[in-house]
């Protein structure tokens, strides 16, 4: 277990707690490149600090908390059955869609759960999703090191999102070359769902 101090709730996210996702915290700033990064549980706060990084290299991202990928996941597959045997009414949204799917800019889900937890709620966002967790055996001394060696904190959020943006044509590589250099990212680091 972790010791950090629980943030209030944010006000109007007692629905979104419950079903799964709230908005914890807007982008604050307007910027050409948007993300919107998603963390859960502990990860949360490493997901906070990607947001002020982030600003850093010119990308507005929102902060969103997953209090449960579960729940998310089970309501997108009721709204599925839903429209599959109404199909002549005005199909439904799964909860996730409407909150991802027509946000701006890349989706990034940090977890500390294997990444097949984030990864199951890809189908319904509506663009592509990259995910951070903690497949492999980890074996570190203490949560900086763990989180490092699982690319799931700070830095590696970061980079994901950079990474993602010059994929989707964003932002541009020599950015992307010196947010590596500066965050400390080895491209050749070895896989740690393979290490």
């Amino acid at each position: 277990n972790e010791q950090y101090e629980m943030p209030p709730m944010p006000a109007g996210a007692r629905d979104g707690i419950i079903k799964g996702l709230y908005r914890f915290k807007p982008a604050g700033s307007e910027a050409k490149a948007r993300a919107q990064l998603v963390g859960s549980g502990a990860i949360l706060n490493e997901v906070v600090r990607a947001q002020a990084m982030l600003a850093k290299y010119g990308v507005a991202a929102d902060v969103w908390s997953a209090t449960s990928y579960n729940e998310l996941y089970r309501d997108a597959h009721r709204v599925e059955r839903w429209n599959l045997l109404h199909p002549t009414e005005k199909p439904r949204v799964p909860y996730v869609t409407e909150c991802l799917g027509s946000a701006p800019g890349v989706v990034v889900a940090a977890s500390d759960y294997l990444k097949s937890q984030p990864d199951m709620l890809a189908r319904w966002i509506g663009k592509p999703m990259v995910t951070l967790g903690t497949d492999g055996f980890g074996r570190s001394e203490d949560r900086a090191s763990l989180r490092n060696f699982f690319e799931v904190n700070d830095r590696y959020v970061a980079a994901a999102t950079l990474a993602a943006l010059h994929r989707e044509g964003q932002i541009g590589a020599d950015v992307v070359r010196q947010a590596f250099k500066e965050l400390e990212i080895d491209p050749d680091k070895v896989n740690p769902a393979h290490a």
